[in-house]
């Protein structure tokens, strides 16, 4: 009587897992796609990056060779006060701007969810985000003239005397905030309305059974389930605030009195206004690292990895 002997089949091991899905058809087709990306971003952000490393260990003024000076950049940093204050200024620039931003976009998107899907009223709302920032602080500099400003012109209309907005050590950061606050509220409102269309509606019909409020089913299903969108727009809304750069330029050159010199107004001093390039580029590394914390510790603290849904 003979014997069928049934062939043992192994696992495949990690070297043959990894070649299976690297080397097909799909990863093929997968870079071939994604190649003008990645040449794009090695050709202008990792090359220039890399490059804006070394450069911060020289002394540059940009018309001659650079000179290695090892850490005295690094060294000159952290006694600068000047640059401490900048630091100082751009916190308190996005403690101004974030949080009234989010919340305004966010009661926005809300009202929109229930009121109104009306592709005009989003064509509306997206309109300031898609004017440059050039044209937007020429348009605000213009609209708060101490002078001839139709803003304080109607202020004193009302009775008041007329408001330093933007010559005011006191008045012309919180007026930089608000100008930007105007400018990206719509388009934030835009993406937190758009994850709103993706939680369940089963969800709200079932609290509103268990009879839930709304301000209850608010806080304990709208903004659970809105944690990934909330999380995109904290973090790019965050290091784009820290990059502040043109508004300033165009409406305070960082004045009154330092009192709108952010980091990157700070930088383009040292870099073409001194000649002081490797010192400009070493606080533009400084910048970098901070935003890396900054975002890092934001996806840990809430949680980005993770989903309600």
């Amino acid at each position: 009587m003979s014997t069928t002997t049934i062939p043992v089949q192994t696992a495949p091991s990690r070297v043959q897992t990894w070649r299976k899905a690297w080397f097909n058809r799909e990863t093929a087709a997968a870079w071939i796609f994604l190649l003008p990306s990645l040449i794009g971003f090695i050709a202008f952000y990792a090359v220039p990056a890399a490059r804006a490393v070394s450069i911060s260990f020289t002394d540059w003024d940009l018309l001659t060779d650079p000179q290695n000076i090892g850490l005295e950049n690094y060294s000159r940093l952290i006694a600068d006060e000047d640059f401490w204050q900048s630091l100082r200024v751009t916190f308190a620039y996005v403690l101004f701007n974030i949080p009234i931003q989010t919340m305004i976009a966010l009661v926005i998107a809300v009202l929109m969810d229930r009121f109104t899907k009306s592709i005009v009223v989003r064509g509306i709302m997206i309109l300031p985000w898609l004017m440059p920032n050039v044209v937007v602080g020429l348009l605000w500099l213009w609209l708060l003239d101490p002078s001839l400003g139709i803003v304080n012109v109607f202020i004193e209309w009302l009775g008041f005397s007329s408001v330093p907005f933007l010559t005011g050590t006191n008045y012309a950061l919180p007026s930089i905030a608000g100008i930007n606050i105007w400018r990206h509220m719509g388009y934030t409102a835009l993406l937190i309305f758009a994850g709103l269309q993706a939680i369940p509606g089963s969800v709200y019909e079932a609290a509103a059974i268990d009879g839930a409020s709304e301000l209850r089913t608010f806080w304990s299903i709208t903004i659970p389930l809105l944690r990934p969108v909330l999380v995109f727009v904290l973090v790019t809304s965050i290091i784009g605030s820290f990059q502040i750069f043109d508004t300033v330029a165009i409406t305070t050159e960082g004045g009154p009195v330092n009192a709108t010199e952010v980091l990157n107004w700070f930088i383009y001093e040292h870099a073409f206004v001194r000649f002081n390039m490797g010192y400009a580029t070493t606080i533009s590394v400084v910048l970098f690292l901070i935003l890396i914390v900054v975002s890092v510790v934001q996806m840990r603290i809430m949680r980005a990895d993770e989903s309600d849904l």
